[in-house]
């Protein structure tokens, strides 16, 4: 038997289980002949889980059953129907709610999530959504407050029976009309379910792209709040900083320095490494001293070509060194160059814990610092490097060179130095992989030798067996050698002598 819910948000079709909920069906088929579902709200909706109503005061503790409206006040709920066990499975699925004592009246609920076995012992099913799993898609994605109430109304419009198997009870009256709702029912303080929402009415394109690009910044804001990148969503990033991304590794703070310099006063330059390896992320913050100096650089160096790589600039959005002192009161930058190293509470707060804990040593910080020059200087170049174009575009956007006033043999001078490093790191990188060869075939010798001495530790005469076998193969062996001379001696004595004559003279 089927029922048809119309809904402000879609037509759900509802088959009800007779046979197995004979009494609960009957009265949810009597209520909806009687119109009481018309105008009613879901009041109460929870993503994934369920969708309540059935309860025409709104508040989820009213509602009475069909008995209660033919039989008067002493029979608005009846005890539920417990066999066979239904239970709450899958979404789309129609259960009563149990308002105590195992007692039913006419609020109901649809489930909206898989496996909700909790609710088996407490609530009964008596019907399944086989119709219409869009509207129930919608209702599941609205937008609720805190207590689990939309903020736009969700309600009941109509009730369809297609079929009634059940007979009416005496003294039932079905009414032409559905019931006018309520001033309380008008007056939620909720958007109506009729009510179209929309804030662009009347407003010209450009205010709408402004309210849009508005919307966005606030939601990228609220994230970078969320991540701790900014102390509150209001905060704004510095107007002098500008971010430069798409660097090439062997790029440097100096290099970088010194292109952004003609641009203004720089009081901080600086690329971001890792924290581990001490390599280049590729991308860098540069302080200027007034806003206009960043502006002039962000309009004229982006997508310029540095060390083989076009990079690009923008202005900084990060705004992680502001910590936010309060309510009233600004906020103030902290850590990495920003901060004073002379003051007494410097810390490293840029610097992982590991560092705070154990600072690098001078001499240290000189070795990494000589190590990672070396790997800039042998870094590979590309395979283009000495042609004629290649370095008339390097002496045009170089301003090292512009500066210094370098010519062309200088520069074919400094790029064969470069040729004569690049060689010495493979030489150096060879020998050292032959060693690390030679290191890994001796300890493969000596493990194998280490290997052979814990299999055989528990048969020590095996050595000894060994051993033996070979002193005796030796003693055979000459033990045969003194047979043989023996024989040979025995043989030369056997054998007739040969008579020597002598010549008669």
């Amino acid at each position: 038997m089927s029922v048809i819910l119309e809904t402000t948000k879609g037509d759900l079709t509802v088959d009800l289980f007779i046979k197995e909920r004979p009494k609960t069906c009957m009265n949810f088929l009597k209520l909806c002949k009687m119109k009481q579902y018309n105008f009613n709200r879901f009041h109460h909706v929870e993503r994934n889980f369920l969708c309540q109503t059935g309860d025409p005061t709104e508040t989820g503790r009213g509602g009475e059953s069909i008995f209660g409206l033919l039989y008067g006040q002493q029979a608005n709920y009846y005890e539920a129907e417990q066999v066979p066990v239904l239970k709450h499975t899958k979404p789309g699925l129609l259960s009563m709610v149990n308002v105590g004592d195992n007692m039913l009246g006419s609020q109901f609920f649809i489930t909206l999530g898989d496996n909700l076995d909790f609710l088996d012992k407490e609530h009964c099913v008596f019907g399944e959504v086989v119709e219409g799993h869009d509207a129930l898609l919608n209702i599941n994605e609205a937008i609720c407050d805190e207590n689990h109430v939309p903020y736009q109304d969700i309600r009941i419009t109509h009730t369809v029976i297609l079929d009634d198997p059940f007979p009416d009870p005496p003294g039932l009256v079905i009414p032409i009309h559905s019931p006018e709702p309520t001033k309380e029912m008008l007056d939620s303080g909720r958007i109506a379910a009729d009510e179209d929402i929309n804030d662009m009415e009347g407003k010209t394109a450009e205010e709408i792209e402004e309210l849009i690009a508005e919307k966005e910044a606030k939601a990228r804001a609220t994230i970078l709040e969320m991540v701790g990148d900014l102390p509150s969503v209001d905060a704004a990033p510095p107007e002098n900083v500008l971010f430069v991304c798409k660097l090439n590794p062997v790029t440097t703070d100096d290099d970088l320095m010194i292109i952004f310099s003609r641009f203004g006063k720089i009081v901080n330059c600086e690329i971001i490494r890792d924290r581990q390896t001490m390599n280049s992320l590729q991308y860098a913050f540069i302080e200027f001293d007034n806003p206009k100096s960043c502006e002039d650089a962000y309009f004229k160096m982006d997508n310029v070509l540095i060390d083989d790589r076009r990079i690009h600039v923008d202005f900084s959005q990060s705004v992680s060194r502001l910590q936010w002192k309060g309510k009233g009161r600004g906020v103030e930058f902290v850590g990495g160059k920003a901060f004073d190293p002379n003051k007494e509470d410097y810390k490293m707060k840029d610097q992982p814990k590991m560092e705070q804990s154990k600072r690098m040593s001078s001499d240290d910080y000189a070795k990494r610092h000589a190590f990672q020059q070396r790997q800039r200087d042998y870094q590979p170049r590309d395979q283009y490097r000495g042609s004629r174009e290649h370095r008339e575009d390097r002496d045009r956007r170089d301003p090292r060179e512009q500066q210094t006033g370098r010519n062309d043999f200088d520069n074919r001078g400094r790029r064969g130095e470069r040729d004569r490093r690049e060689e010495r790191y493979n030489r150096d990188y060879l020998e050292e992989r032959h060693n690390r060869d030679y290191l890994e075939e001796r300890h493969n010798r000596d493990h194998r030798e280490e290997r052979y001495n814990r299999d055989h530790r528990h048969q020590p005469d095996r050595r000894d067996k060994r051993d033996h076998r070979e002193r005796r193969r030796s003693t055979d062996r000459s033990h045969r050698q003194e047979d043989v001379s023996a024989q040979k001696r025995i043989r030369r004595s056997n054998s007739p002598k040969k008579s020597h004559r002598t010549r008669s003279k």
